[in-house]
């Protein structure tokens, strides 16, 4: 499911302000995480509202027997 949702994911992330990086990742027990950088809070906050990510990906993960936990927010305290 993670390869097939990046086929529209990844455009319309890419094509976003902000974007410094995003990561996706599924653990062998089927869990997926996405982790992205944002030059601003405002840009994060971006993810929230794109369709792609809220509505169409949101959508396949519950056909597919996933739950879709909210986006959160998290800013940067420190980093190496």
């Amino acid at each position: 499911m993670t390869m097939r949702t990046g086929e529209y994911l990844i455009p319309a992330i890419k094509a976003l302000p902000g974007l410094i990086g995003h990561y996706a990742a599924t653990s062998p027990d089927g869990n997926v995480i996405h982790v992205s950088i944002w030059d601003s809070e405002e840009h994060a906050k971006q993810l929230s509202s794109l369709k792609e990510m809220v509505v169409i990906a949101r959508e396949e993960a519950e056909n597919a027997g996933c739950t879709f936990g909210s986006i959160s927010h998290y800013p940067i305290d420190w980093a190496v």
